[in-house]
This record gives C-alpha cells, sequence and structure tokens, in this order.
C-alpha cells in the first residue's frame, strides 16, 4: 500500500501553517512534507512533528536567498525557483544548501528537494548544465556527511517557465554523470503527465534504478485532488505497489496538490475521499 505525505504548503490552506501538522494527523496522514521552513523556528516544527507523531519526509532548500526574509523575497517576489543551476549564483546556492542540512537534521528529515532554477533569456540549456552538475556533486556530498539524500525534480514548463528541467530521462541523465549514490529524482507524477505522459511505463523503468527518491502527486491539468482529471491513479498506485514489492523501495507519495474546496472551513478534509480508496 502506498504511503501518503500530506504537502502542508498546499493542503489545508483554510488553516495557520502551524496548525496544518495536527490537521494532517487527525485526517490519518502519518507524515508531511512542505515547500520551505525557513520563516519558522527549527525547534517549533520539531516539536509540532513530536506531538502529533508525524515524520517529515521532504522540504525544498531555499529557492534564493540564505535567510527567512530574503527566502521570502526570493520565492515570492523575486520569481526565483532555485539557484543550482544558474551560473554566478554559486555561493548562494551552498549557503542555502548548509541552512536546508541544519533544518533537515533538526526535523529528522531523510531528503532535500534541490529546485534546478530557470534558464535565462539568451542562455541554452547545455551552456549551464555544467553549473548544474558541480553544483550537485558539492551538495550531495555535504548532504552524505550527515546522511541525507538530495533530490531533483523535473517540473512542467506550463507551471514555471523556462525551469532546467523538465523531463525524467534528462534528469537520470544528470544524476550519472554527477555519480553520487545520495543523488534521487523526485518524480512528480503531476508533471511527468503534463511533460511526457507514458507515467506507468516510466515508474517500471526507473524505479528499480534505485534513483527515485520520492513521489508525489495531484490531479491532471487542474493540480487538485488525484481523483479529479485525466490520471488514473488507483492503476498507478498498484503500479507503484507492484514495482516497490519487487524491489524493496519504501519511500513516501507526497500530496502536492491544491484542495479544490481549499480555503472552505474542511475543504481539504472533505476531499480526501480518495484516500481510504
Amino acid at each position: 500500500m502506498p504511503r501518503f505525505a500530506a504537502n502542508l504548503s498546499m493542503m489545508y490552506p483554510e488553516l495557520p501553517f502551524l496548525e496544518r501538522f495536527e490537521a494532517a494527523a487527525g485526517d490519518g496522514f502519518k507524515a508531511v512534507e512542505f515547500l520551505f521552513p525557513y520563516a519558522f523556528d527549527k525547534a517549533e516544527l520539531a516539536a509540532r512533528l513530536k506531538i502529533n507523531d508525524l515524520q517529515q519526509v521532504l522540504f525544498n532548500a531555499p529557492p534564493g536567498g540564505t535567510d527567512a526574509a530574503s527566502i521570502a523575497t526570493a520565492w515570492e517576489k523575486s520569481g526565483d525557483r532555485g539557484t543550482a543551476s544558474v551560473p554566478g549564483r554559486e555561493a548562494e546556492f551552498r549557503a542555502g544548501v548548509l541552512l536546508a542540512l541544519d533544518y533537515a537534521e533538526a526535523l529528522d528529515c531523510p531528503r532535500v528537494h534541490l529546485m534546478a532554477g530557470l534558464i535565462a533569456s539568451g542562455q541554452e540549456r547545455e551552456e549551464v548544465q555544467p553549473t548544474y552538475a558541480s553544483n550537485l556533486r558539492w551538495a550531495a556530498a555535504e548532504a552524505a556527511q550527515r546522511g541525507c539524500d538530495v533530490l531533483i525534480e523535473p517540473i512542467n514548463a506550463r507551471d514555471i517557465p523556462r525551469f532546467f528541467l523538465n523531463r525524467q530521462d534528462h534528469a537520470h541523465e544528470i544524476i550519472a554523470q554527477v555519480g553520487a549514490t545520495n543523488l534521487k529524482v523526485q518524480m512528480d507524477l503531476y508533471h511527468c503527465q503534463i511533460v511526457e505522459g507514458d507515467v506507468a511505463m516510466k515508474i517500471r523503468k526507473y524505479l528499480p534504478t534505485g534513483t527515485v527518491g520520492h513521489f508525489q502527486v495531484a490531479g491532471v491539468p487542474e493540480r487538485h485532488e488525484p481523483d479529479i482529471g485525466e490520471i488514473n491513479y488507483p492503476y498507478l498506485f498498484s503500479v507503484i505497489d507492484e514495482v516497490s514489492a519487487a524491489c524493496n523501495w519504501d519511500g513516501w507519495i507526497g500530496c502536492e496538490y491544491r484542495p479544490k474546496k481549499g480555503g472552505e472551513p474542511g475543504g481539504t478534509s472533505a476531499g480526501l475521499g480518495w484516500m481510504p480508496r
């Protein structure tokens, strides 16, 4: 049976962030993920996890900036979507990774997502790939010292235009190029369906290789609950179960979707009928 983690950045928007931990536990989740923890004290987040008997399974390194204020500005105002592939921002990338690893250690979180960033106007993907590989190699080495995995995620260019990494095959090529055993792919099936489709066969191809560290799901095209839209998630969950059993994969599936009734009192919980099924 798949193990689902609630994404607290998208789910339970009707509640203040710190109250979402209790709500997720009340709905039966045993794990959570979110985008960025840096606006909150590490001890406060760790306490919320402990009180609600939740495991933190994933969060993102800073998209830009190196402290809480600049990180928020980077995401919300500057439009930064990571610095891993951006030439000239290597020092900022490294500072962000070290901050993320400090949070990962405090929250006992085994994996951190390193957002690739945007390709600048006039640049080609091939020009910046050496920067990306070099940054990932450094980050993987730092994370390995703390027993942590670092993840890269292909994201569709409709949601994030000019994002460096879009395809599963490219992500796995990068992993082979970097050659670090703790560098893995964050396989978001929402993005995968939009960009390339053939999702079940990609699960069958890549999951047994040991280079998939985490799944995420959402309905396509509106990014609502998994039972809304064009993807047959019950079938895909059965494929993940089948392949996981064969290759001893024991990771998590993050529910990174926007509840259709999000914002309404109890709206997120009301949309969870898909999960027990």
